[in-house]
């Protein structure tokens, strides 16, 4: 009798439901690449860097689970535009790439300055046009190569190039160069790998800090999306972890 009681009760309510009928939590996927201490790939393959780890937080925020890889910069731009959840970073925000991305940021300010060692007193650069026979060190078809090449400076006569920032700053340490571009963070962050003191260096003059590294999302991404994370990372400036984690790379 109980046995046909549950069957008429299980006909009444129906077939169980499917085990897909909770929503399964949002992915996103990050491409980015070697660029530290924003974003880089440790010894384990794991990525890494200020900008990944405040992308974590705002994807924890957002409820969001987060893929990161770590690939050379070309590769990251084709499997950003092939992956409709994708983020890709760090951005430098500029006009021509205004209308190529929904945009979440900044994440912070892209300095470029040109440093000389501190103890080269008699080194001294006001501005490019005296340079002459002396020599920039610079990551080779970066943006900020492109630049210098822009003012006019020579690949190989005026600029030494290098394949990243760690193989500029060795040459500069070793007086194969006697100036050298970089970020401001990636100066502090290299003169830690080395053991030295970020005293070490010394700007002589502003190359560039009129832009700004931002996220980029697929303009077809869902512009809720873009609010979340947006949304994500203003409190995190707001409540001070923001500045906390930049300190950690920083100083």
């Amino acid at each position: 009798m109980k046995r046909r009681n549950c069957l008429a009760l299980t006909a009444c309510l129906g077939p169980p439901l499917p085990a897909f009928a909770v929503p399964a939590k949002r992915s996103l996927v990050g491409f980015t690449e070697n660029l530290p201490p924003l974003n880089y790939q440790d010894e384990s393959g794991a990525a890494q860097g200020f900008s990944v780890e405040l992308l974590r937080l705002m994807a924890r925020a957002a409820g969001l689970s987060l893929e990161l890889q770590v690939m050379p910069w070309q590769r990251t731009v084709q499997m950003a535009e092939a992956e409709p959840a994708s983020v890709l970073f760090s951005l430098t925000r500029t006009p021509e790439r205004e209308a190529q991305f929904q945009w979440v940021g900044p994440i912070a300010q892209r300095r470029i300055l040109i440093y000389k060692l501190a103890r080269r007193s008699d080194l001294k650069l006001n501005q490019l046009s005296d340079l002459g026979s002396l020599r920039i060190g610079v990551v080779r078809d970066s943006a900020a190569d492109r630049q210098l090449q822009a003012s006019g400076l020579r690949p190989s006569v005026q600029l030494e190039h290098g394949l990243d920032d760690a193989t500029n700053v060795r040459k500069l340490l070793a007086g194969r160069m006697e100036f050298v571009a970089l970020l401001d963070w990636a100066a502090a962050w290299n003169m830690r790998q080395m053991k030295l003191p970020y005293a070490t260096l010394q700007p002589v003059m502003e190359q560039d800090a009129s832009r700004s590294y931002w996220y980029g999302l697929r303009p077809d991404a869902e512009p809720a999306l873009v609010k979340r994370l947006q949304a994500g990372l203003d409190a995190l400036k707001r409540d001070g972890r923001y500045e906390r984690l930049r300190q950690r790379y920083f100083i």
